[in-house]
């Protein structure tokens, strides 16, 4: 018999991933034309030209024992000092190679900086609407997984509620700019009370409240938009990044994490997270790809592609009648409702070949996510089967 923690996992996990299996069991039965499916956010951009390019010179050029070997748990110097230096050209900071872990993804980043930091019993907190892997990721630690409840006017983080919810037990807080679901940017000006707050509750308590920012979907942002980098506004920030989104490269589980020299027991961090990557079964991230990653670190995939999606999804949606908040950023359209069980929504939506994923995956009842990194075709011969679905809802209302 398999864990009763397993089984809570399994249980949590199934609304997108039966949407997913409904979406493929609809496609083998309708055709793949005939199915609109927006349940999962698998880039459908391809990786730039340069990465193929980089692999095979690596590969021809490098001393395969060396390539294919172990190398520090942290990942190879050069490369990290190569993705410091990015990352301080791009947003005005000092790291260097000792303050960057290379990781399996972001999801292996945060999960080795929480087995570092967290003892049982401990809490993190995480605003909703939030990626609903959050849950397994504190429960593999045995800590407590606290829901701030959302702010739907805005979709900012709800600093109030926040403030009320930090305990002495409070070890981390998670946020995840741009959003998944929402493709919401968090402002400065959010940034700066969310840090006032933590700076607040860890003078009253005594303690240390981590803030790990979850940044897979940086890049992907549009009009001009401004992502804030978090270090600077809190000392006790940990970043944790993936090139899965910004170069396209979900199925390679590359990442890493930035843990700043400013926050509290940095070195000890350091040492530690080396320690969990290797006592995880990580051991290191994959090699071909660090050095392929340190090669290529200032391509980029072609945003247009997503924001064409975004506008065509989004005014379609709006004309059809449909309440959207529109993203700033990642690849996500978070839609209200409308039905006070959006579970009936994505049931109803179902008629019509239209696949999207309810809104409590995401902590967040009343709303439905739709992933628009779908061919533009899709967005096009969805619109007509919205506007029958819209048809029938005011029928029935």
């Amino acid at each position: 018999m398999i864990s009763k923690d397993m089984v809570r996992q399994i249980e949590g996990s199934s609304a997108i991933r039966a949407m997913f299996e409904e979406g493929a069991e609809m496609i083998a039965r309708y055709g793949k034309e005939n199915v609109y499916d927006f349940s999962l956010g698998n880039p459908n951009v391809p990786a730039p030209a340069a990465i193929n390019e980089a692999v095979k010179d690596i590969v021809d050029s490098e001393d395969p024992l060396v390539l294919h070997g172990y190398m520090l748990n942290a990942g190879y110097k050069d490369v990290r000092q190569t993705i410091a230096d990015h990352i301080n050209r791009l947003h005005g900071t000092s790291f260097g190679p000792d303050n960057i872990i290379m990781t399996v993804g972001a999801a292996g980043g945060i999960n080795v900086f929480l087995r570092t930091i967290i003892d049982p019993g401990d809490e993190v907190i995480a605003f909703a609407p939030y990626f609903g892997e959050y849950n397994g990721y504190t429960s593999n630690w045995n800590a407590k997984l606290v829901i701030v409840p959302p702010d739907t006017e805005t979709f900012q983080p709800n600093i109030e509620e926040l403030e009320n919810l930090i305990t002495a037990k409070t070890k981390a807080v998670i946020i995840n700019t741009p959003n998944n679901p929402t493709g919401v940017v968090y402002s400065a000006e959010t940034l700066e009370k969310l840090a006032s707050v933590l700076e607040k509750k860890q003078k009253e308590f005594g303690t240390d409240i981590y803030l790990i920012s979850d940044e897979p979907y940086r890049e992907l942002v549009y009009d001009g938009v401004e992502v804030p980098y978090v270090t600077k506004f809190y000392d006790n920030t940990v970043v944790g990044y993936s090139y899965s989104k910004s170069l396209s490269l979900p199925g390679e589980r590359l990442g890493y994490l930035v843990i700043p020299d400013e926050a509290a027991d940095s070195k000890l961090i350091v040492e530690a997270a080396g320690v969990a990557t290797r006592i995880l079964g990580f051991v290191n991230a994959p090699s071909l790809m660090q050095k392929t990653v340190a090669a290529c670190v200032d391509e980029e995939v072609d945003v247009a592609v997503y924001d064409k999606n975004r506008i065509a999804l989004y005014e379609g949606l709006k004309e059809i009648g449909f309440e959207c908040i529109k993203p700033q950023g990642a690849f996500y359209l978070f839609v209200k409702s409308p039905f006070e069980d959006e579970k009936k929504f994505c049931d109803l939506a179902k008629k019509y070949h239209i696949i999207i994923v309810p809104g409590g995956a995401f902590a967040c009842p009343g709303y439905v996510r739709m992933a628009y990194c779908v061919a533009y075709d899709t967005i096009v011969n969805a619109l007509p089967q919205f506007e029958k679905l819209m048809e029938e809802i005011k029928s029935m209302k």
